[in-house]
């Protein structure tokens, strides 16, 4: 089996290449990103590796299904930047639906730390010999509230975090998980009381029609004054000019972000030698109460190993004729095709 690896970067390289010594394949590493001009690269290959920010466009998936390509194999948990309709009956998609959930939890939390007792703002004081305590003041996260908004495996592992803080936890989700919330103590709540009492906003739930902008005008001024968000999920859950205007005006006390809607032009790039174009991101870089991550809270070294595993164990079902493990199901009707909600 050859596979065709686009995106790739050192770190990606190390882990495949290690972890394929127990698998064979051949793999050969392209740092480009998959789109409609790479995409000729692929002939001769069964399967492209891609990320978050490659293009898997109707016209790409053209190339790769001429070129005799099998698989496309995101080596991420979404898969909003897929055309399914394009796929459909022509070739097959996989994912990794989780590489470590404890990463991107835990990297939550961290941005609330961070976030709630300044200490980005003190570390830069410090360092200037500069060790006044003014506008550093944070608040006890014990017996705030926060609401977490979609309640999958990253979340259920932020609660139980949360709860060690001593922290009140309520949820919202379509589909809640009302064992898990007993056992766990957090209670499942209607959306707007998530918007109308939490201290806290935390993102987990999937890029959909129904959470494009799931925060928006609307939605922050029913928050409470002051409010942190946080959003280690998809870019598209916050629209970033309304939260920008939240935080001019004062409701939004504080945001952590690890994606921006528009990242796919900037994360993961070096761009500290030239001037952002992208003047909506420029302007949110300017607000010292937010804290902006490139696309990291996944980015440990289980994690890392885990996709490695998961995405060439993949391609082993796929090399032995078993039925893809990770398959991502999807619906077509009326000519259109969209994936299943993914939990």
């Amino acid at each position: 089996m050859k596979i065709a690896f686009f995106d790739a970067k050192s770190y990606d390289m190390e882990s495949f290449t290690e972890v394929n010594e127990s698998f064979g394949f051949k793999i050969k590493y392209f740092e480009t990103k998959l789109n409609t001009d790479s995409a000729l690269l692929t002939k001769g290959f069964d399967v492209v590796c891609v990320f978050v920010n490659d293009f898997v466009n109707e016209e790409v998936i053209n190339i790769l299904v001429n070129n005799g390509v099998k698989l496309i194999a995101l080596r991420c948990a979404g898969f909003n930047n897929v055309d399914f309709k394009s796929c459909h009956n022509r070739i097959k998609v996989v994912r990794v639906p989780q590489y470590s959930p404890y990463s991107v939890a835990e990297h939550t939390m961290g941005l609330m730390m961070a976030l709630n007792r300044k200490i980005h703002k003190a570390y830069q004081r410090t360092k200037e010999a500069n060790f006044t305590l003014n506008g550093l003041l944070g608040f006890d996260f014990y017996n705030k509230t926060a609401g977490i908004i979609g309640t999958g495996k990253i979340s259920l592992i932020l609660i139980k975090i949360l709860k060690g803080f001593g922290v009140n936890v309520i949820a919202y989700d379509p589909f809640p998980k009302n064992e898990l919330s007993i056992e766990l103590n957090f209670t499942y709540v209607p959306l707007e009381e998530i918007y109308m009492k939490s201290d806290i906003i935390s993102l987990h739930c999937p890029l959909n029609h129904e959470t494009e902008y799931i925060i928006n005008e609307n939605t922050i001024n029913k928050m409470r004054k002051g409010v942190m968000i946080i959003n280690t999920g998809r870019g598209k859950l916050i629209n970033t000019q309304d939260l920008i205007n939240g935080l001019k005006n004062k409701k939004i006390g504080s945001a952590g972000l690890d994606v921006y809607e528009e990242e796919a032009d900037y994360f993961f790039e070096d761009y500290s030698g030239e001037v952002l174009n992208d003047d909506t991101l420029a302007r949110l870089l300017t607000f010292n109460n937010v804290i902006i991550t490139s696309h990291q809270a996944f980015f440990t070294k289980e994690a890392l190993n885990n996709i490695a595993e998961t995405t060439l164990l993949s391609v082993k079902e796929l090399k032995e004729g078993l039925k893809l493990s990770n398959e991502i199901a999807y619906i077509c009707e009326n000519g259109e095709c969209s994936p299943k909600d993914v939990k």
